[in-house]
């Protein structure tokens, strides 16, 4: 909370489903940080627990124009400059985001009309994981200056998922707008790529 003169200024909390204004209610914001994090509950599978953020550029159907458009671990920034991953966390301890995505609107391709936001679970077939054992999974949206703007918290929905839809932001006119969605996904990433237009094989 940010507090100028007596006024209090709130994060936008949202629920699954909720769609609100980002650069129309916050006039000449380009610079926005994607924040994701989580919390991994009592686990005594043996493995470590490894979730990865990612970004994917879509066009008008929903599809990526090719795999330079998937941000992910393996592919930190997209050729535009407009989609930079800040990398890879492989344990998710401590308080925070644990994985941040940094979007420059003012260089988004014109053709791309939303970005999705998701978190998978690596190897989680191989470590028998899924989104049943997190918890606390949220994403939020911060200007440059890393002020809170919107904050959306996933809730307990998931048991056998292993790839999650978090959030977009999308066009709207000439504004971006951002949606909570929360939808989850069984086959992991693979899933996930297959679902926004790329051949993982």
């Amino acid at each position: 909370m940010i507090k100028i003169g007596e006024m209090k200024i709130m994060p936008i909390s949202l629920s699954k489903g909720q769609k609100v204004d980002l650069t129309k209610t916050n006039p000449g914001l380009t610079k926005v940080h994607i924040g994701l994090g989580w919390d991994i509950n009592k686990y005594d599978g043996g493995s470590a627990f490894d979730l990865d953020a990612a970004a994917f550029l879509l066009n008008s159907n929903g599809k990526v124009k090719d795999q330079g458009d998937f941000i992910f671990y393996g592919n930190l920034s997209h050729v535009s400059g407009a989609v930079v991953h800040a990398g890879d966390n492989l344990t998710g301890v401590g308080d925070g985001d644990d994985e941040q995505i940094i979007i420059d609107l003012s260089k988004v391709p014109a053709d791309v009309q939303k970005i999705d936001f998701t978190v998978t679970i690596y190897q989680a077939e191989e470590r028998r994981q899924n989104f049943g054992q997190v918890s606390n999974a949220y994403i939020r949206v911060m200007d440059g200056l890393s002020k809170e703007l919107i904050r959306y918290d996933l809730g307990e929905d998931f048991s056998i998922e292993t790839a999650l839809i978090v959030g977009e932001l999308y066009r709207n006119g000439s504004e971006w707008k951002f949606s909570a969605i929360g939808s989850g996904f069984q086959g992991g990433l693979e899933a996930l790529c297959a679902n926004y237009g790329i051949d993982v094989a």
